[in-house]
C-alpha cells in the first residue's frame, strides 16, 4: 500500500530548534553581574542632607535651607536641587521669609534670611560675653564712664555686658536691659550695617536719620546726644563675627555735661579699638587682642 503523499504546494514542516533565532531574551532573566537592570536607569531623586525626622514639613524647609547654603537660588532651582513640587517649595520659602528665615537679594532670588545670622550669633554669647568682661572693664578705666555691650533681639537692644562707673553720676544700664533700637548710638550701629529692607524698616519711627546712618557707615562709629534719655550722651562701634557681619555693639555712656556735645571726637577712638579688640577674640584671634586699650587713646 503506497504511502499517503504530502498535499500539493504544501512544504514539509523544518525540524524544530530549541531557541528560535530572533527570539528575545526573557525579561525575568537576572542581569549579569555588575551590569544595571533596564529597570534602574536613570537620575536618584536628591538625598536631603539629614535623615528624616518624620515631620515633613519640617524636614522640607531643612532641605530649602539647606539647598541655599551654596549661595542664593531661583525658585526654579531650589525646585530642582530639593525635588519638591513647585507649590511646595513656594509656599514653605513663603512662609520662611515671613520668619526672616529667608529673605531675597536685588535680582529676586531666595538667599538665607537675617534671623538666621541672629540665631547663629546667639549660639555664640558665651565666648563672646566671656571676652567681653576685661574688655568692658578696660574701657570704663580709659574713659571715665560707663561701658556696655549690646546685641540686637528682634525689634529690641539687650545690654549683655556692662561695667559701670563706680562713683559719681553715671548711666547705669543693669545686665538684661532692654532697650528701643531707635535711639542712641549702639541701635545706629547695630542697624547701620543691616541689608535694605531691615534698614528701611528700622528708620520708620526713629530719632536718628538715613543720613545719621550714612555717617556710622563711613565713620565706623556712632554717637548720639539725648536720642535716648535726656541729659544721656554715648559713643557707640560695631563688633562683627567671623563672617563680618556686625553682631554687637561696644558702647559708652554718661552726662553730656561730662562727654561734651561731641562724644566721637573725644572717645570714639577707644571705643572702636575695644570694639576691635572684641571682634578679635570672637575671631579666635586672642594675640590680635592681648594689647590693653590705649591710656591716651579717647582723651580730651
Amino acid at each position: 500500500m503506497s504511502s499517503p503523499r504530502a498535499p500539493k504546494n504544501q512544504r514539509p514542516e523544518p525540524p524544530a530548534r530549541d531557541v528560535a533565532p530572533d527570539a528575545e531574551p526573557s525579561t525575568d532573566a537576572a542581569p549579569p553581574t555588575g551590569v544595571a537592570s533596564p529597570l534602574s536607569v536613570g537620575p536618584e531623586p536628591p538625598r536631603p542632607l539629614h535623615s528624616p525626622s518624620g515631620i515633613g514639613v519640617v524636614d522640607k524647609s531643612v532641605m530649602i535651607l539647606d539647598a541655599l547654603e551654596a549661595g542664593p537660588a531661583s525658585l526654579a532651582q531650589l525646585v530642582e536641587s530639593t525635588g519638591l513640587a513647585r507649590p511646595t517649595v513656594h509656599r514653605l520659602a513663603s512662609a520662611l521669609i515671613h520668619h526672616r528665615f529667608l529673605s531675597r537679594d536685588v535680582r529676586g532670588r531666595y538667599v538665607i534670611g537675617s534671623r538666621m545670622a541672629e540665631l547663629a550669633s546667639a549660639a555664640g554669647d558665651d565666648r563672646l560675653i566671656s571676652a567681653a568682661g576685661p574688655i568692658l572693664l578696660r574701657l570704663r578705666d580709659a574713659t571715665g564712664e560707663s561701658s556696655q555691650l549690646y546685641r540686637r533681639q528682634g525689634d529690641a537692644r539687650i545690654c549683655v555686658a556692662s561695667a559701670e562707673r563706680p562713683i559719681g553720676l553715671r548711666d547705669s544700664i543693669p545686665v538684661g536691659t532692654q532697650l528701643s533700637m531707635k535711639a542712641g548710638s549702639a541701635a545706629q550701629v547695630l542697624l547701620a550695617w543691616e541689608d535694605h529692607e531691615r534698614l528701611v524698616e528700622g528708620l520708620q519711627g526713629a530719632r536718628f536719620t538715613p543720613t545719621v546712618l550714612a555717617g556710622v557707615r563711613r565713620r565706623g562709629w556712632g554717637e548720639s546726644l539725648g536720642e535716648r534719655e535726656p541729659g544721656v550722651a554715648s559713643v557707640s562701634a560695631p563688633v562683627r563675627g567671623p563672617s563680618g557681619r556686625v553682631i554687637a555693639a561696644v558702647s559708652i555712656s554718661g552726662p553730656i555735661e561730662r562727654l561734651t556735645r561731641q562724644p566721637g571726637r573725644q572717645h570714639a577712638e577707644v571705643v572702636v579699638q575695644a570694639a576691635h579688640q572684641l571682634t578679635e577674640l570672637v575671631r579666635r584671634n586672642p594675640e590680635a587682642a592681648e594689647h590693653g586699650l590705649g591710656e591716651d587713646a579717647g582723651r580730651a
